[in-house]
């Protein structure tokens, strides 16, 4: 076996036990360009077929262990040879080998003497015609794949003999076999549904006068009992005269396509989550509403809800879990509306109330009919108290709540646009406010919704103008009073508010998308003030820096701290990340990110540890060094016994997973006491020294490397 690598040129697979035969082949076909391979046998011959995939074969019928026509029926019953061209070698006068050959799958044969000199014409003639033959055949199925996935099937009907011709998919598209259908027009139009029997009657009739073809969309009963909607389509075959010999069109199974037409039209006025009516829906039945309301002298409301803490469920617990929360917010707050707070029943398929969702997790309450203004906040606290209660959502208990804005047409607008936009600003007022509460539209709330306005258009300007700065808390030993690092804070001089704290500006970034380039220049002048410091002297001083859930979301992250590192030459053992519960809970994608920043040397802390969902199992699995007690379970302690045990449950988890302890807003000697006590080696707060400048900052670090602090002085003696 002479078993080359198969080339560009035609691969022909010489088979015979004679080798002076072979060489002769071999001689003959390469002088036409054509690549040969030998076998001696048919065993042989098939195990090179195997391989090498040879365009033909050159198939002798006369040979040892396995001969040509076994040989050709084994390479037919195989997919690979099903279509590959075999020219059999016979002898002159053997007609039932020929016959045989031919049985046996051959696609041509050559008599014996061979005539070498024609039979490199032969192969190139083979071969062409079976390329013609599987573009063809490729040809076929894709138009029978076509046809298959449309649901697309043809007919013929002979006026003359009316016989009926039809494909494979009229079966399927009818749902029998050939057998049932028949070969008669009638057996197809007996499958027509009742209903639509009288229009297709009637199609025929304006076909059989006018001759010139159409189309019909119309249903079908499966004699399974289902209904299909298919679409017709007729022309007609005209003879050389002219004259009208046969009908042919096409059948199309379009059941999918209404079905989708149907959806898309409930997907226009309907939100696909909760079934409520949509914000398209609800503005039409509003601006309706509005009109009656006006003719009646009527009063009409507007509810404008949005929920409490949806974003951290959504973060924490995954979408799936956020589309659960907002299903049963849905149903809540439709079992809150009575019958009598609502316009009208809605029409037969409709959903029977007038609640939508406007998108994410806002919804939005028509309430007409009302005759007292105090009417919407009855409804208003009602659904209030409703959301006030726990969730169970993926077998987690969470706590959702919402805030509230109330509009009351004609008082606070008597247009569509301006009954949502002032609900939607007084709610906007409830969520500052607090949680879980409502609140009435005025006047005044136009003015500090302009102002808000005002200062996010101030915030947009504010990196380019230089106005941001950094303060650093101290972050100490609580034993020795030794300053370990600061936590930098990020303050805004605002030109004409003076210096802002975090509270009033950083909700504002987060929802307008600022937060990824503040976040990005605070990351970089925390490491740039931690080097600044190192080459000062104070080798060891660490800086925290918060992150957002948005910047630890981005992909690149970790390239981006890689840069900021290089680019301000800080150790990265000097900078601490702090991250919130809620930005870690990407399981896969988090454990890639922070596994790429301790390859720097950077620690990563959590930030607030306590106020998520987070779970010991799932900690355990994440590169952490620290993690943050938040001060909301310090401010009772060490008087109110249950904060008490919250913060010696979190100092045992933490020692479980071996993570450092750093407790925030420490604010008193007995809180001090306590954590010492608890064996907390590291905290922050007040009572050491709020959020400095940089050079005060400095200032203090010199001071507490002369003298420990007073406080920690006291505790120690």
């Amino acid at each position: 076996m002479d078993a080359q690598k198969k080339t560009d040129s035609p691969l022909v697979l010489v088979v015979d036990d004679e080798p002076v035969m072979r060489v002769l082949a071999r001689e003959s076909l390469q002088q036409f360009g054509f690549e040969v391979i030998e076998a001696e046998n048919g065993e042989e011959a098939l195990s090179v077929f195997d391989e090498l995939r040879p365009d033909l074969l050159l198939l002798d019928v006369k040979m040892p262990v396995m001969n040509g026509f076994e040989t050709c029926k084994c390479l037919r019953a195989s997919a690979a040879g099903r279509f590959t061209p075999v020219l059999m070698m016979t002898g002159l006068d053997d007609i039932s080998a020929i016959e045989q050959a031919y049985e046996t799958g051959a696609t041509d044969f050559i008599n014996k003497p061979i005539n070498w000199v024609i039979l490199g014409h032969r192969v190139e003639y083979m071969l062409r015609a079976s390329r013609f033959a599987e573009e063809l055949r490729d040809s076929q199925t894709k138009l029978a794949n076509a046809q298959r996935i449309a649901s697309l099937g043809y007919w013929e009907l002979d006026f003359a003999t009316e016989e009926l011709t039809y494909s494979n998919e009229i079966c399927e598209i009818f749902g029998v076999t050939r057998e049932e259908l028949g070969n008669r027009i009638d057996s197809l139009l007996d499958r027509v549904h009742a209903d639509d029997r009288i229009a297709v009657d009637e199609f025929r009739r304006i076909l059989g006068e006018r001759r010139d073809g159409g189309e019909l969309e119309y249903r079908i009963v499966k004699p399974q009992g289902g209904v299909s909607c298919v679409r017709q389509q007729v022309e007609f075959v005209r003879d050389e005269n002219g004259n009208v010999v046969s009908g042919t069109g096409t059948l199309q199974d379009i059941s999918e396509r209404r079905d989708a037409e149907e959806k898309i039209r409930l997907l226009a006025h309907y939100d696909s989550l909760t079934g409520l009516p949509n914000r398209e829906l609800f503005l039409e039945r509003l601006d309706i509403a509005l009109a009656t309301a006006k003719r009646h002298e009527r009063m009409t409301a507007i509810l404008f809800l949005d929920l409490d803490r949806f974003k951290r469920i959504n973060e924490t617990l995954g979408h799936s879990a956020g589309d659960l929360l907002l299903s049963e917010v849905a149903a809540r707050l439709v079992r809150c509306v009575r019958s009598t707070d609502v316009l009208s029943r809605a029409s037969a398929g409709e959903p029977a109330q007038l609640v939508s969702r406007f998108g994410g997790d806002e919804f939005v309450v028509m309430l007409s009919e009302l005759t007292r203004i105090e009417d919407a906040a009855t409804v208003a606290r009602r659904m209030v108290v409703a959301l006030k209660e726990s969730f169970s959502i993926a077998g987690q208990e969470v706590f959702a709540g919402a805030s509230i804005g109330i509009a009351i047409n004609p008082y606070d607008g008597d247009s569509v646009e301006a009954l949502v936009k002032n609900a939607d600003t007084a709610m906007s007022f409830a969520k500052s406010e607090g949680t879980d509460s409502y609140r009435y539209y005025t006047q005044s709330m136009n003015a500090k919704a302009l102002e808000r306005l005002a200062l996010e258009t101030s915030l947009r300007g504010a990196l380019e103008r230089d106005e941001f700065e950094l303060h650093y808390q101290p972050q100490l030993d609580l034993a020795s009073g030794r300053v370990l690092g600061a936590e930098a804070l990020v303050r805004w001089n605002h030109p004409e508010e003076g210096l802002l704290l975090p509270g009033a500006f950083i909700t504002l970034a987060e929802e307008s998308g600022l937060i990824l380039p503040v976040g990005d220049w605070v990351l970089e002048e925390g490491c740039r003030q931690a080097k600044e410091w190192h080459d000062a002297g104070h080798t060891s001083l660490r800086v925290a820096i918060n992150l957002s859930s948005r910047q630890f979301d981005r992909w690149s992250f970790p390239g981006t701290v890689a840069e900021v590192l290089e680019r301000t030459g800080v150790e990265p053992g000097l900078v601490d990340l702090e991250l919130t519960e809620s930005a870690l809970m990407k399981e896969e994608e988090t454990t890639k990110a922070l596994g790429a920043l301790k390859e720097y040397g950077i620690r990563v802390s959590i930030d607030d540890f306590g106020t998520g969902y987070s779970s010991l199992a799932y900690l355990m699995r994440l590169p952490l060094d620290a993690l943050k007690i938040d001060r909301c379970f310090l401010e009772g302690v060490p008087y109110d016994t249950d904060q008490a045990a919250l913060v010696d449950a979190i100092m045992a988890m933490a020692r479980s997973l071996k993570l450092d302890v750093i407790a925030e807003g420490i604010e008193n000697e007995a809180q001090l006491s306590f954590l010492r006590k608890r064996g907390c080696r590291n905290g922050q707060g007040f009572l050491f020294s709020k959020a400095l400048p940089a050079n005060e900052f400095l200032e203090y670090l010199k001071r507490s490397e002369n003298e420990t602090s007073p406080s920690v002085r006291s505790l120690a003696g």
